[in-house]
């Protein structure tokens, strides 16, 4: 919305525009000693210096639209110096309204913010004295008003002035305008009726005759480097067409050759070439008409480009080099900030260090002094001292003398410079207005209505206005009638067009009212002003917010109304959205909306809003007291080169803070206070001072954003005198001069080409230094016609180009780049050939020798065979050969081109396996239980191929199955799992094809709740939230206030099916908040209030007793005031959990603890708890008497020895305990003794008992006892078996003898006895025992053993007479007579018995006849074994053989019948077979004979074969193998086996082999003197002599220059050093097959044999390049850069034989670039790299030891100040963080980590490059702490606070406070603060139960202190009516409020104290208690009464009705 003005002047005395600096007391006449942010640029045509002020932390602050930063501006500005005074002159005040949000009204163009970007560097410009336009004497001009700056549109409005003589009186050139800013975008409102008409600008008078000038689009403010060339344009409308008129400083501007006026229509233009820096400053556009006129106005800056460092002249007395004394500037001592008040002497001094001494010199906002002053006002005086000093001294301080003071120092060495602020104020002069007094009027009255505007409620309005005069006008800002302060939401500053603004933020009904502007000078004063209203929307907040104020550290609550509980709201600071956290609360209650600001700090301090929908706001400020009382603001923005100033008021003076840059502390001299001012002043800042600066005061810190925007620069000019000479073949020289004037910062030269006919300009390569390039023909890609072209490139930017006049015609050489490469394909595939060459050049392709056709891209070496296809594009050339087949394998392939020729060969395999698809991983998702289906599908049929997941091999199972069908491979998950996301691969041969598979669960969706829920509960009471999901097993998270809840005592998570809870077993007011139920995507939001009500039990009121017996129930009832109260029960001191055995019941007010069934562990004190009250119950629980159920009587029992005995004994209870007693002792548990016990049942058990066992036995139960006579016999031990009693037994000896009875019972114990003695068991007599057997062996019994044997028991006896004998030999095996043994002759036969004694003798004989040793017979003994061994049978070992055991006739024998069988005839199996085999094969003659060890005997033509070399003779089993080796046509004949008599003959013909090439002859392309081989491969290895060589179809003779060799199967002939005339057709022959191939010989050409190497030197070093060539006395040329070279004091050439070498010494790093050398048509080249010297560690790190707590510093020195060192601690490396801090001083890094604590121990090195210095290691010692001031005891009465102090030795230590053992957290009644050593506890409202010991610990330190809190008595402070009725059958409720919480109340009727129930209900709320009777009747009346303590109250009841 575009606002204008109309406006009549009334003014008498003529004013003109005159620019002015800016005054830095705007709006500041009753304010002093406030924070500002100043900005200042350097000289640059104008006032260069921003300032804002901060009356308050916010404000100085706009609002940055979309973000969540604050800006600040308030411009300064500076006057040019001159002695003339004229009247101040002010800009009509004007106002406009915003259109959308971030942008500003067209009436005052641009964003506002970005004028707050830009605010303070430039003002009005700098401007002479103020001459009037008219020649008469009078001292004054009518004013006159001007549209003040870009996009501004001013008309005389209502304004007033008067002035006097002798200067120029104040006019105003300006408008104010009306803007607003909010998330979402609003329109702006109309002018009201009678108002201005938008856009347009007109006279009041102008009635009818036509429309007056209108501003459709206005001028900008320019700003250009000196030299450039600067615009303004704009478009202004009118009927008639105004006339447009430029003026400048008041004066009308004429054409010249610099200026111009062009016209476009509407579109009106000022043109200024070659701008000046007197040029700068503000023009205005006039435009008049006969129905009005309008102004514009837009201000030009003029940047001097920065002044070049001066070259050192050659003087007698030259620099001494670095290092002998001499350094840049320091400053040793800078200029501090001052603030003075008006007519004070200001001194500003520095004093700077230096050698040769710097030259000091003073500006003030970017402008030397002489500029702005004149000599009489300011004085500068030379220093004495150490170093230069320069002290500037201001007379008699005015108002306009504030900004921002810069000394400058320099030397041949460098520039240093430090700044300072100024600020002067005004004087109070009068002491503060009654605000209840009428105001008195500042201003003159208007003599006009001023102009209206209107603005939305909410919405930001702007002021803004021009204002010129000598001396330089004061600025005040008034609302009605009274002046205007800066404030939070309005805002006072100057921007860079030097006008003057005044913004008032978030507008708001009581902001309402008239603005004036007020300017006033020596000369005179003059006036502006508009009146404001604010549109208030329909909907507004009920009840707004209000301002509030809050300490650091604390917390404040900003609280406002919605007409409606369902209006949604968003909370903002400023325009940053605040979204609910932890350090901001939002909490909606029904239509109350609350914003909580928790751990308040500086920077919290602002504009906070309240916003609802339509954009309808309620604003409020909130204030942070602290020890910061001005904060910085939120971010502010400066030029590069500009002056920047921070400041910040601190609460109290004197104080010491602390500025920093980036977490690192700035330089003191920087750094100023003065009182409760703190000034940081950035003078000329650059990009590096960008950053977060930050302000630090204690624990209190505030923090800004300095952001640097570059200046923009003017290109370079291009170059001139560019010239093209075309001297040489094939080349072209281009020469130039630089450009001028030369460009002040570094440049280079561009160089570009275009060929003849193209559009397209291409670059060649760049050039630093003017002259002359030679541009040769391998720079073209192709031979054409060329032109080329030159700019001059700088950081700034490029100049025009420059075309060269004409064009060369270039030609490139052609090189081999890339050559070809032998080709291996697959089967079925293309074949692809390519090389590339140095420039574009037709070529020519050959295939197996065949030219290919060139003008045919696709063809066909012969029908049917191999296709091609020739590719050419740019530099590359391609052939493809199209699905290659096996039998194309060897073929050839040529390339040729004038001067390159190249071949390769193709090679072809069997096509592989590969993958059909999918060709690319695929991705899928699956949800839980889907199906999922993995296909592979492969080029072969049935080919394995093997899946894997996640790199491991997969195994088959039920949940993964895989298949292979034909080319497919499957791999499948019937029901995916979340587990089996993963990566799938199926793999084959070296190929792949991949899966990323995802199984997700479906989503979650929230079943309920789907609203917001609020629940409301009190203290204690159980808060239980419920979500129910959609799936029983999906995750669910809860969240509190944003943070995740975690299960704790005090926070229950249950999970039962699809139902999820959060449970607050015992909610208190700390755990309200808002609750988050998160499941996948959906949320569920409950926000829970806790309301803090105390509550106490109503029965019992004292002690309770209880006595029970064991298993007896028991019951103990607690009843309270409130049926939601929750109690905790303890168990002596322990909490209860409820069980089976112990039930909790919960019954409205009655609260029980169950013990079912009572044991005597569950005696003891129980106490139910609720708050800071309990009841007590104290249970005894005893065991009941014991009595035994059976026996009733003596039992008596008779038992037999080892039998088991049991005595059982039944008692009345399972657990008691009994007493076993045997013979009056009490017994103990044994083996041989068992106590059992089971249920009520006792047994005592002998499991063998013994007679000694028996006795007396008693079972004791206490008071009853039961008893048992036991008897136990021992049994006879009898011998069962044998039944006899003497036995006889006969054995024989020796032999094996047992003697074995059975006795019973089965543990008898029996003796031995032998002829009367008992024997004893030895080896040869053996006793056993095995359950009632018996046995005596003796195993190896002698005659001598014989006699009587008695086996004895106790009551019986058993004799054995045992006899023994010698038995007779027997024969043992075998029992029966051997079958007949036949055997074949030549078998070995053994015959073998065995004897029944190992002695005996035995004879052999032979069919009757006696056998004898010998003759192949063999007799041997082998213990009891006979052996008979006949070595080789024959027919003569045939009969009976017969084995005697003694001589006697009847002696025991064995016979064996041994037959001998005749031999079988040997005879052929299989006969011979005739071969037929080729010359060199194996042929390989078997037959097969009837028996395997028969004979066979191999001829060969009729002679027997003897095995040799060649033939080779196998026998295998019965098989004859005869092999003949490497067959020759000689052993073609017959092959003849015989065996015995028999024969087989087969015939062997041996076929001559053809000797055929299997690799052929290749065509040959060679260089003259290369050596050639020629090669074939034969299929077979020939014969010496078998094949020969020809050349032309002659032999070819051998000698030195031909030689040939054999290797195998392949031949070669070999040519060494061919020769041109050995070019020709050669070929190779054998009987069989032969080859030819073609030798072509090209003439030797130049190469490189030995090529260029890149090569790396250190800084200051030299290289060397050195290339060998092919020939010798070649010369060349050597080029850097593309520059040739020549032999120099660096440069040095040398050329030896075939080598050429150049070296290049004293390098730099500029050096670094392509080094070439060109000879012929050979160029080669290699990259020269020149590397900084490398960084070194002078001094490294030491080890250290510091306090935990304290700050470690490592330090160490580098070789070099610009190197980047980076610090690792034990081998990491390390970041910044606010406790550690990385900083450089020259050659020196430093490492800081404050605070140290043990985690920082360890080693720390310092890594430069490859450089490390270091390890160093940090120790830290753990701090000591101890307590310097104890604990005092404090004694308080209920309800005041007490308050405990300790101080402890250190400031950083926390501590930890405790009162009655319990530990205190900060609340309501606690509040725990530190500050430094001292720890303070303050607890307030205290209470009778608080009394106890207070206890503060930090670390080891400990302090003790009492607590003694005297109780009140208990008073009522409302009491209930005297009387009270109410109707029957209702409810009467009688209430009484005591003096605190807690009281016992008691009621009474009739003197009688009720008790709850039916009838009548106590209820306690706080200090409130109630009386409620319900259904009223009229026997219920009476006298009721309430005692508190020692009050009472009485109530007289009455009942009507019924």
């Amino acid at each position: 919305m575009k606002v204008s003005f109309v406006k009549k002047t009334e003014c008498t005395n003529p004013l003109r525009l005159s620019g002015a600096p800016f005054n830095h007391t705007t709006a500041r006449t009753n304010v002093g000693g406030k924070p500002w942010v100043w900005r200042s640029g350097p000289r640059a045509g104008g006032p260069a210096c921003s300032i804002l002020s901060l009356e308050e932390p916010v404000w100085a602050l706009v609002l940055q639209l979309c973000h969540q930063r604050i800006f600040l501006g308030l411009a300064a500005a500076s006057a040019s110096g001159t002695q003339a005074q004229a009247w101040p002159a002010v800009g009509d005040l004007a106002a406009g309204g915003g259109r959308e949000e971030g942008k500003e009204a067209q009436a005052v163009g641009g964003g506002w913010e970005e004028r707050l970007l830009r605010a303070g560097s430039q003002a009005a410009g700098r401007l002479g004295s103020r001459a009037p336009r008219c020649t008469s004497k009078q001292e004054g001009l009518p004013p006159e008003f001007w549209a003040p700056g870009p996009g501004i549109a001013a008309q005389q409005g209502c304004s007033s002035g008067r002035g006097k003589g002798g200067g120029r009186a104040p006019e105003f050139h300006g408008s104010a305008c009306l803007l607003h800013h909010a998330p979402t975008s609003a329109p702006g409102l109309p002018a009201r009726p009678g108002g201005p008409s938008a856009a347009a600008a007109m006279k009041a008078d102008s009635g009818d005759q036509g429309s007056p000038p209108c501003f459709l689009r206005f001028p900008r403010p320019v700003r250009v480097v000196s030299g450039a060339e600067a615009e303004l344009k704009c478009v202004v409308l009118g009927e008639p067409p105004p006339t447009v008129l430029w003026e400048k400083g008041g004066q009308q501007l004429m054409a010249s050759e610099r200026l111009s006026f062009p016209e476009d229509g509407a579109e009106h233009s000022l043109l200024l070439s070659g701008a000046l820096p007197t040029d700068a400053g503000v023009y205005v556009c006039r435009a008049r008409n006969a129905a009005g006129e309008a102004y514009a106005a837009a201000a030009v800056t003029v940047l001097e480009p920065p002044a070049p460092e001066p070259e050192p002249q050659p003087s007698d007395n030259p620099l001494p080099p670095p290092g002998t004394g001499e350094s840049a500037p320091v400053f040793l001592t800078g200029p501090q900030s001052l603030w003075v008040l008006r007519g004070a002497e200001v001194v500003l001094t520095c004093q700077v260090g230096g050698l040769p001494e710097p030259k000091l010199y003073w500006e003030k906002d970017g402008m030397a002094l002489d500029e702005v002053w004149d000599s009489s006002h300011f004085a500068l005086e030379p220093g004495s001292g150490r170093g230069a000093s320069l002290t500037l001294r201001i007379q008699a301080a005015r108002l306009p003398d504030s900004g921002v003071y810069v000394c400058h120092a320099r030397n041949a060495h460098g520039h240093a410079q430090a700044g300072a602020l100024l600020q002067v104020h005004q004087p109070h002069e009068s002491p503060p207005q009654d605000p209840d007094e009428p105001p008195v009027p500042v201003v003159e009255p208007l003599k006009c209505a001023p102009k209206t505007f209107w603005v939305n409620e909410g919405k930001h309005a702007k002021f803004r206005c021009y204002v010129m005069g000598k001396p330089e006008p004061e600025i005040e800002w008034h609302w009605e009638g009274r002046p205007l302060l800066p404030d939070r939401r309005r805002l006072m500053y100057r921007d860079r067009d030097g006008g003057f603004v005044l913004k008032v933020l978030y507008c708001q009904a009581k902001d309402r009212g008239l603005y004036v502007c007020a300017a006033r000078n020596s000369a005179g004063q003059t006036l502006s002003a508009v009146q404001l209203h604010v549109k208030e929307p329909r909907l507004r907040f009920t009840r707004p917010l209000q301002d509030v104020e809050g300490r650091e550290h604390g917390i404040v609550v900003l609280e406002c109304k919605v007409p409606n509980s369902r209006i949604p709201t968003a909370w903002f600071r400023e325009d940053q959205r605040l979204l609910p956290c932890r350090k901001y609360e939002q909490i909606e209650e029904g239509t109350v909306r609350r914003l909580i600001i928790h751990r308040l700090k500086a920077d919290d301090d602002g504009v906070y809003l309240c916003e609802m929908r339509g954009r309808v706001r309620t604003v409020a400020n909130v204030t942070v007291k602290g020890p910061i009382l001005k904060r910085l603001p939120r971010k502010l923005d400066v030029l590069e080169g500009e002056n920047a100033v921070l400041l910040v008021e601190t609460r109290e003076a004197g104080v010491q803070g602390c500025w920093s840059h980036d977490g690192e502390e700035l330089p003191a001299t920087c750094q100023s206070s003065c009182g409760h001012m703190h000034a940081l002043v950035l003078p000329g800042v650059t990009r590096e001072d960008a950053g977060e600066i930050t302000f630090s005061l204690g624990n209190s810190r505030t923090t800004t954003l300095l952001r640097v925007k570059c200046v923009k620069h003017s290109p370079p000019g291009p170059p001139v005198l560019v010239e093209m000479f075309k001297g040489q073949k094939n080349t072209v020289l281009l020469t130039w001069k630089p450009p001028e004037p030369p460009p002040e910062t570094s440049f280079i030269y561009r160089l570009e080409r275009q060929e003849v006919g193209s559009e397209d300009w291409v670059q060649c390569f760049s050039i630093e230094k003017a002259g002359a390039v030679e541009v040769p023909g391998d720079c073209v890609p192709a031979e054409g016609d060329y032109r080329f072209r030159i700019c001059t490139v700088s950081e700034h930017g490029r100049s025009p180009h420059v075309v060269f006049n004409g064009s060369a015609h270039l030609v490139p050489t052609a090189r081999l780049v890339s050559g070809l490469e032998d080709v291996q394909v697959y089967d079925g595939e293309d074949a692809v050939f390519s090389l590339d060459l140095s420039t574009i050049i037709q070529g020519t392709w050959f295939l197996n020798g065949e030219q290919l056709k060139s003008t045919e891209t696709e063809g066909q070496v012969e029908p049917g065979a191999l296709r091609y296809r020739v590719e050419q594009k740019g530099l590359q050339h391609r052939l493809i050969l199209q699905a290659v087949r096996h039998q194309d394998s060897g073929a050839l392939v040529g390339f040729s081109c004038p001067g390159v020729q190249d071949s390769a060969a193709l090679t072809i395999q069997e096509s592989p396996v590969h993958i059909l698809s999918p060709k690319d991983k695929v991705s899928l998702t699956f949800t839980t239980s889907e199906r999922v289906v993995l296909t592979c599908e492969l080029s072969r049929v049935d080919f394995p191929a093997t899946w894997y997941k996640d790199g491991q091999r997969v195994e088959e199972n039920e949940s993964l199955i895989v298949k292979m069908d034909g080319r497919k491979h499957r791999l499948i998950l019937p029901e995916a799992q979340v587990r089996d996301s993963g990566e799938f691969e199926c793999r084959t041969e070296g190929v792949s094809a991949f899966f990323s598979i995802t199984v997700q669960d479906p989503p979650v969706h929230i079943v309920a709740p789907r609203d917001h829920v609020f629940v409301h509960a009190i203290t204690s009471e159980c808060v239980m939230l419920t979500c129910e999901v959609d799936r029983e097993d999906a995750p669910v998270h809860w969240y509190k206030d944003g943070q995740e809840v975690e299960q704790s005592d005090f926070v229950v998570l249950e999970n039962e099916g699809p139902h999820h809870r959060l449970v607050l077993p015992a909610a208190q007011p700390s755990d309200g908040g808002e609750f988050q139920c998160v499941a996948g995507d959906e949320r569920a939001y409950f926000t829970v209030t806790i309301t803090d009500v105390s509550s106490w039990i109503v029965y019992p009121s004292g002690k309770v007793y209880v006595a029970a017996v064991r298993l007896e129930r028991v019951v103990l009832t607690c009843e309270l005031c409130r049926p939601w109260a929750e109690v905790r029960w303890t168990k002596d001191g322990e909490e209860v959990v409820e069980s089976p055995a112990l039930l909790l019941e919960k019954e409205d007010t009655i609260r029980r603890l169950v013990l079912p069934s009572v044991q005597l562990e569950d005696s003891g004190e129980y106490l139910c708890e609720i708050d800071d009250e309990s009841a007590s119950f104290t249970v005894s629980v005893t065991e009941p008497p014991v009595r035994i159920i059976y026996p009733q009587d003596e039992v008596t029992l008779v038992a037999v020895s080892l039998e088991c005995v049991v005595l059982t004994c039944e008692l009345s209870r399972e657990d008691a305990p009994v007493r076993w007693y045997k013979d009056g002792l009490e017994v103990e548990e044994s083996e041989a003794l068992v106590l059992e016990s089971d249920g009520p049942r006792r047994r005592l058990v002998l499991p063998a008992a013994q007679p000694e066992d028996g006795g007396e036995f008693v079972c004791d139960a206490g008071g009853d006892s039961a008893f048992f006579t036991v008897t136990v016999t021992a049994p006879p031990e009898r011998i069962v078996h044998p039944a006899a009693r003497s036995l006889d037994l006969q054995f024989g000896a020796p032999g094996h003898v047992e003697l074995r009875c059975e006795v019973a019972p089965a543990g008898s114990q029996v003796r031995w006895y032998k002829d009367g003695l008992e024997v004893e068991v030895s080896e040869a007599l053996q006793l056993g025992a095995e359950g009632p057997a018996r046995t005596l062996t003796l195993p190896h019994a002698q005659p001598e053993d014989a006699g009587e044997y008695v086996c004895e028991t106790r009551d019986e006896a058993v004799t054995f007479n045992v006899s023994l004998a010698e038995l007779p030999v027997q024969f043992l095996a075998p029992e029966a007579a051997p079958s007949p043994l036949c055997v074949a002759p030549g078998e070995p036969v053994v015959l073998s018995c065995e004897l029944s004694r190992a002695s005996a003798q035995v004879f052999w004989s032979h069919n009757g006849s006696p056998v004898q040793q010998g003759e192949g017979l063999e007799l041997r003994a082998e213990g009891p074994r006979r052996i008979l061994c006949i070595q080789a049978a024959d027919l003569g070992h045939a009969g009976v053989y017969t084995c005697q055991s003694g001589a006697d006739p009847g002696a025991p024998s064995l016979s064996f019948n041994v037959q001998v069988a005749e031999p079988p005839p040997v005879r052929l199996v299989s006969e011979l077979t005739p071969l037929t085999v080729h010359e060199g094969d194996d042929a390989t003659f078997q037959c097969e004979v009837s028996t395997p060890d028969a004979q066979v005997t191999w001829l060969r033509n009729g002679a027997e074969v003897t095995p040799g070399p060649q033939l080779q003779i196998v026998q295998n089993g019965s098989s004859h193998t005869l092999i003949i080796q490497g067959c020759q046509l000689k052993d073609t004949g017959t092959v003849t086996a015989r065996v015995g008599a028999t024969d087989t003959s087969a015939r062997l013909h041996v076929r001559e082999t053809e000797l055929l090439f299997l690799r052929r002859l290749q065509d040959v392309r060679a260089e003259e003197g290369q050596d050639v081989c020629l090669e074939v491969e034969t299929g077979r290895v020939g014969a010496a002599g078998a094949i020969r060589w020809l050349r032309g179809g002659e032999p070819v003779p051998l000698d030195s220059h031909l030689t040939t060799a054999q290797d195998g199967r392949v031949h070669r002939l070999s040519i060494h050093g061919v020769l041109l005339t050995d070019q020709g057709t050669y070929g190779c022959e054998s009987h069989h097959d032969r080859t030819l191939a073609r030798l072509s010989v090209r003439p030797r050409q130049l190469r490189e044999l030995r090529p260029l190497e890149d090569v790396t030197v250190i800084e200051g070093g030299s290289a060397t390049f050195q290339l060998e060539l092919s020939q010798e006395g070649v010369t060349g040329e050597w080029a850097q850069g593309g520059v040739l070279l020549h032999p120099g004091p660096k440069c040095h050439i040398y050329a030896e034989g075939r080598t050429h070498r150049l070296v290049l010494s004293h390098l730099g790093l500029a050096d670094s670039g392509c080094v070439s050398f060109t000879a012929d048509t050979l160029r080669c080249a290699a990259r020269l790299s020149v590397r900084e010297v490398p960084v070194t560690f002078v001094r490294g790190p030491q080890d250290l030891e510091v306090t935990e707590g304290d700050t470690a510093t490592f330090e160490c020195e580098l070789s070099q100040t610009l190197a980047d060192a980076v610090w690792e601690k034990d081998g990491q490396a390390l970041s910044l963080s606010p406790r550690l801090r990385l900083q450089a001083l020259g050659t020196r890094r430093l490492l800081l980590l404050r605070r140290c604590n043990s985690s920082d121990a360890g080693t720390y090195s310092c890594v430069v490059g490859t450089a490390r210095a270091g390890p160093a290691r940090l120790t830290v010692r753990e701090r000591e702490v101890c307590v310097l001031r104890e604990l005092r005891s404090v004694s308080a009465r209920e309800g005041d606070s007490a308050t405990f102090e300790c101080t402890v030795s250190e400031a950083e230590i926390p501590g930890r406070w405790e009162l009655g053992g319990r530990a205190l957290r900060p609340g309501d009644r606690v509040r725990i603060r530190q500050e430094g050593k001292k720890h303070i506890l303050v607890l307030n409202e205290l209470r009778a139960e608080d009394t106890g010991e207070v206890c503060f610990q930090a670390g080891p330190a400990r302090s003790l202190a009492r607590l003694e809190v005297e109780a009140l008595p208990l008073q009522m402070c409302r009491r209930p009516p005297r009387e009270k009725t109410v109707l029957a059958g209702r409810r009467a409720v009688l209430e009484v409020t005591v003096s605190r919480p807690g009281g016992y109340v008691c009621w009474l009727r009739e003197g009688v104290e009720l008790c709850p129930g039916n009838k009548y209900e106590m209820r306690s709320h706080g200090p409130t208690h109630s009386l409620v009777i319900r259904d009223v009747r009229p026997e219920d009346q009476g006298i009721y009464s309430c005692q508190a303590g020692q009050d009472s109250a009485d109530t007289q009841l009455l009942v009507e009705g019924e």
